[in-house]
């Protein structure tokens, strides 16, 4: 038969009621039903692993509480219904805390009620597939090389850091630039931690308002202040069992900070409006482009709370830093938005290749993702040459401040890209640039030698 037929198995000793359960439950084609009149002889084809068990309660030799105990030692989530001829109360309760799933008694609804719950267990297990399944895309998709771009000695630094993470519940503090993906290291210790199966809860401090941050943290009653027309579930309830992500920590307000270090030292707090103490079980991971130690020297942030998050440190480098990297990032979201918007995969041209390498990426990362994903639009051809790769104003000039030449070296580069601009028209060159023709030629005669 097809391995995808629901599996039942009935262990029933009265041969005429195991083949009328059979006889009904096998209406449905989609359903793959044996019998078995004893407990020893199911035990022993237990290897062929049935979605359910219909488990008759009073057998010979073996009981039907010996049966369910030894399954559940080999195989605990496979669902058992129990088939009684005794209406007791008190078995039942026993038998359900021991873990089946039903318990119905013998009688002329048997064959229907089991249907019934043949139908729910059915649909309860294509959930948890579909669910298990969900997860590991999602275990697949925050793993660390699929999530974290690069093979930089700086970068397989962050995975060593990210490994250690992900093996206790420490507190980890994660710092660097804006734009350099302090979120995605983040979610990569979440994903890949215990508490994976629970919530990834991120707020950025940065982004609320002062008033109205400790209700984002902790939730408020209805009617606590003016405008809380309902109850509200803050952060940290609904991070409870996961991962509470605070982004931009060290924006935070010392009168906030004093409210969190309390929570962090107490693991309880209670919603504005509340004298109801809630428990929290939540692993923190705090994350910052400021440096959280002068803050903490000019008074700026609570020495207490910083040692309170600092925990496991991470320091995520600028893009500029990291090599070859940023080849690696530039074609992983070139192939990601040519295949998000079925386009054909382009290819970069070899300056084009030299332009990205030679620039400083002041927004790192995102910067890096917003110019690709232009050069792509932008590029006439299937390649993408250096004029489709655009650099913002503000990023050009902090490209030409990076290289920290002399006065003189950038008075040389302005006059030869004007020269490049206007076809070596030196008189034109004069005009524009307010200069002498006498300092082009000299800069043309110095570029001869």
């Amino acid at each position: 038969m097809s391995s995808s037929l629901f599996k039942i198995f009935i262990v029933e000793d009265d041969k005429i009621f195991a083949k009328i359960l059979k006889h009904h439950l096998s209406l449905n084609p989609d359903y793959q039903v044996e019998i078995f009149n004893n407990g020893q002889d199911f035990l022993d084809n237990l290897y062929k692993k049935p979605d359910m068990v219909s488990l008759d309660n009073n057998l010979p030799g073996l009981s039907g509480i010996e049966i369910l105990e030894k399954v559940k030692k080999i195989y605990p989530d496979l669902p058992i219904v129990i088939v009684s001829g005794q209406d007791d109360i008190q078995t039942a309760i026993d038998l359900l805390q021991k873990g089946v799933y039903d318990y119905i008694i013998k009688n002329e609804d048997t064959k229907e009620r089991l249907w019934n719950i043949t139908i729910k267990i059915r649909e309860k297990l294509a959930l948890q597939n579909h669910i298990d399944i969900l997860e590991q895309e999602i275990e697949k998709q925050y793993s660390y090389n699929n999530l974290i771009k690069g093979n930089s000695k700086e970068i397989n630094n962050i995975f060593r850091l990210i490994d250690k993470a992900v093996k206790t519940n420490i507190t980890v503090s994660i710092s660097g630039e804006t734009g350099t993906g302090k979120e995605l290291v983040a979610k990569s210790i979440h994903y890949n931690s215990k508490r994976r199966k629970k919530p990834f809860v991120a707020i950025n401090v940065s982004a609320v308002p002062r008033e109205l941050i400790e209700s984002e943290f902790f939730g408020h009653e209805k009617g606590a202040f003016t405008g809380a027309t309902n109850n509200r579930i803050g952060k940290f309830e609904q991070a409870n069992g996961g991962t509470l992500f605070l982004d931009e920590v060290g924006d935070m307000d010392l009168n906030m900070q004093s409210k969190l270090l309390r929570v962090l030292q107490e693991g309880e707090f209670v919603r504005i409006g509340s004298n109801t103490v809630i428990k929290t079980d939540v692993r923190i991971i705090s994350a910052t482009h400021k440096n959280l130690e002068e803050l903490v020297k000019t008074g700026a942030f609570r020495e207490d709370l910083y040692y309170r998050l600092l925990g496991l440190p991470i320091n995520i480098p600028p893009l500029r830093n990291r090599g070859n990297d940023i080849i690696i990032l530039a074609k992983y979201f070139l192939q990601k938005f040519c295949k998000n918007n079925d386009m054909k995969l382009k290819v970069f041209s070899k300056q084009a290749l030299e332009k990205l390498k030679h620039y400083p990426f002041p927004g790192n990362v995102r910067e890096l993702k917003a110019i690709i994903d232009l050069s792509v639009v932008m590029a006439d051809t299937n390649e993408i040459t250096e004029n489709d790769i655009i650099f913002s104003g503000s990023s050009t000039m902090s490209n030409l401040l990076q290289q920290e030449k002399t006065l003189a070296d950038y008075d040389k580069m302005i006059i030869k890209y004007f020269l490049k601009k206007y076809n070596n028209k030196v008189r034109l060159v004069a005009d524009k640039l307010n200069i002498g023709k006498t300092t082009i030629y000299r800069l043309l005669k110095e570029e001869i030698k």
